[in-house]
């Protein structure tokens, strides 16, 4: 059994299927809660802090989408998305809302576990800039420390998730070069499309992460659209000023 510390919380309102997680997730080593409704998931969030969301969107006393924009007030706690719904608009409204990624019922646990694998472990780690040894970026206004995750505008701190980082300095390390859809995909969610709406991921955390990091998000500085292609940090990294004591 593989040795796993993080809490996982799973909400949904199909009890079998609740089971199934928390009997599989528990084999591997996750410590795992579990909540029937959306009141009952925001109460054990609260309580239980966990290190992951599984998330249904359909359920009674607070949908999935009511739960998500709620936690994301106060927490950029990782969240999966489950959905029984076919419309692609209906599941991009969960990740506009703040989700890191979503799965469309019935789906296979084994494709769970690897989404939930794969998203804490670039939660938890600790990326090692290959613009700077120290980690410091300064573009125009935006000050960047990928060694400790986090990103300024001049004196305001923004808070991103850790998908929305991990986006953020993909497009940093290739300044200047546009990068696809696709390939953006496979490098942060680690998945390969199938078809054109799983692109619409990226679009999606695009749109979230240029609201939070430029001035105007209709006319953007750095996050660019490369037409036909995918996107591009436009302004090449310039390495921060060592801070002085």
């Amino acid at each position: 059994m593989e040795n796993h510390t993080e809490k996982i919380l799973v909400v949904d309102d199909e009890a079998a299927l609740r089971r199934i997680l928390e009997t599989r997730l528990s084999m591997i080593g996750y410590d795992v809660v579990t909540a029937a409704d959306g009141e009952e998931a925001l109460l054990l969030f609260s309580e239980e802090a966990p290190d992951l969301i599984v998330l249904d969107i359909m359920m009674p006393k607070y949908d999935g989408y009511y739960v998500c924009k709620e936690i994301r007030k106060k927490s950029d706690v990782p969240i999966i998305m489950l959905t029984a719904l076919g419309d692609v608009a209906d599941r991009i409204a969960g990740l506009e809302l703040g989700a890191d990624d979503y799965l469309v019922k019935p789906f296979s646990p084994k494709e769970l576990e690897a989404r939930i694998a794969s998203i804490l472990r670039r939660f938890k780690s600790t990326i090692t800039s290959t613009l700077s040894s120290s980690g410091e970026i300064q573009v125009g206004a935006l000050h960047i420390n990928t060694n400790k995750r986090r990103v300024d505008r001049g004196n305001e701190q923004i808070r991103l998730t850790g998908i929305e980082f991990d986006l953020l300095q993909l497009l940093v390390n290739h300044s200047g070069k546009p990068v696809s859809r696709a390939d953006i995909l496979k490098a942060v969610w680690g998945i390969t499309p199938i078809c054109h709406s799983d692109l619409r991921i990226v679009d999606v955390h695009i749109s979230r992460l240029r609201a939070k990091i430029e001035e105007n998000p209709k006319q953007p500085e750095f996050i660019i659209t490369a037409r036909g292609t995918g996107y591009l940090f436009q302004r090449m990294a310039e390495l921060a000023e060592p801070a002085r004591a």
